[in-house]
Order: C-alpha cells, then sequence, then structure tokens
C-alpha cells in the first residue's frame, strides 16, 4: 500500500511517503514559506524521491488536529482536494495520538505539545499493546490545569511525559515532584508525518478510513476569527 501522509499542525510540518506502513522519503518543512505555498511542491518532492506520482498514492493520512487553525485548513483543504480527485479515502490521525506514539515505553502516557497564549493540547494516553488509546478527551488548558488532571486520573505517578516541547515539562515548578513519584519526560520528534503515516496504514488495515465529507478538523479551540465573531454576535444580542 502507497500512502501520503501529511502534518500541517503547526511550523513545524511534514510529509512523508510510505510503502506498507514503511517510510520512503520525507520533507520536513525548515522554512518560514507559508503552508499554502510550500505544501504542493513538498507533496511532489516525496512523490518523485519515492519513484511514484499521485495517481499511484492509495490512501492518504493527516493530522486532523489539534493545532492551528490556519495550518490544519491547508492540510486538510489539500488532502480532501486530492482524495477527491483520485477517488481515495483518507485516515484523520490525531497530532496527540502521534506524539503518544512516539513515546518509547510505559503504560500511561501524557502527551502534550505548546499550543500557545500559555496553553497545552494534551491528552493521556494508555498503552495497550501496540496501540496506545485515548482516555477521556484531548484537551487545550493551561498546563498547571493538564498536570493536575493527570495527578487526578493516575496519582501513583510512573507517567511518561511525551512532548517535543520539553520545556514545557522539565524545569516547571512541579516536576520535582512528579518525577520523585516516578515520572519522566521523553522528547519525542516534533517531524511526525512518518508517525500519522504509521497509523493512518493500520488504520487503512483496520478499515477505519473516512470519505472526504467526512473528513473535518479537531481544532478543541476555536479559532480567533471564531470567537471575534461569536463575541460580537452575543454583543449585539445583549444589546437588542
Amino acid at each position: 500500500m502507497i500512502l501520503l501522509s501529511l502534518d500541517t499542525c503547526d511550523a513545524r510540518g511534514s510529509v512523508c511517503l510510505l510503502r506498507d506502513g514503511v517510510a520512503q522519503a520525507v520533507v520536513v518543512h525548515e522554512t518560514a514559506e507559508d503552508y499554502s505555498s510550500w505544501l504542493i511542491p513538498a507533496i511532489q518532492r516525496v512523490l518523485t524521491q519515492g519513484g511514484v506520482s499521485l495517481v499511484d498514492v492509495e490512501v492518504y493520512a493527516v493530522s486532523a488536529g489539534p493545532g492551528s487553525f490556519t495550518g490544519l485548513r491547508i492540510g486538510l483543504t489539500t488532502v480532501k482536494a486530492l482524495a477527491e480527485l483520485y477517488s481515495r479515502r483518507v485516515a484523520a490521525v490525531s497530532r496527540l495520538e502521534a506524539i503518544a506514539s512516539e513515546a518509547s515505553g510505559g503504560e500511561w502516557i501524557a502527551a502534550l505539545v505548546n499550543g500557545r497564549r500559555g496553553e497545552v493540547y494534551a491528552g493521556v494516553y494508555r498503552r495497550e499493546g501496540e496501540r496506545v488509546v485515548l482516555q477521556g478527551e484531548e484537551s487545550v488548558a493551561p498546563v498547571a490545569e493538564f498536570v493536575k488532571s493527570v495527578q487526578r486520573a493516575i496519582p501513583g505517578g510512573g507517567v511518561c511525559w511525551a512532548t517535543p516541547d520539553q520545556e514545557l515539562v522539565v524545569g516547571t515548578a512541579w516536576w520535582a515532584e512528579r518525577e520523585a513519584a516516578g515520572d519522566r519526560v521523553e522528547e519525542v520528534t516534533a517531524v511526525l508525518a512518518p508517525r500519522i503515516g504509521q497509523i493512518g496504514y493500520v488504520q487503512a488495515q483496520a478499515g477505519k478510513l473516512v470519505d472526504v465529507l467526512a473528513l473535518d478538523a479537531n481544532y478543541i479551540r476555536r479559532s480567533d476569527a471564531e470567537r471575534s465573531w461569536k463575541d460580537a454576535r452575543g454583543d449585539s444580542q445583549h444589546a437588542g
């Protein structure tokens, strides 16, 4: 199976071509260039490196969030267009699941990534065989709030804190206490397209793909535009 995977959740995006779940070529977003102009040439580069063309791609896998509103929109719109053009189905993959899957071991994994505005995108996962399974829901919150939720859920410690943003954990006021309880931090790669592709490959084998119409983003937090619009609408309603 030839699969093309994309991650445009933040500035550290990537594109990967996989064959039967094994990465063949990866291109990483290492410039300040907008995804609107970078993404299609990056896709062409991995296809060329892999010796295939778009018509050969059988499945698409895309990070559906959480992450940047603009980045997600561009990534999902691109995948929707390609999948519709070539009548392909899509694996929608959680970015936090990809981060948790990068952790090297442990039963409990707290996956988190910088969400800006003093917040983190985060979720607690439990390892079940070769899979990691979300416990509860993914969230966006100040890191201290997420830490408290992890403490309540797993009071005995032994949690692996998996993140590409290690500074969110190490050196913070709460980390010494968590470390004493047996927690550890693991800095995982921010280049997530290969892992997203591997998760997508598993979904494809299990028949858990979606069509273009069902593909949607998991923003968790509303975009600034939506927030402003809803606030303005609320003000006008109150004024009326």
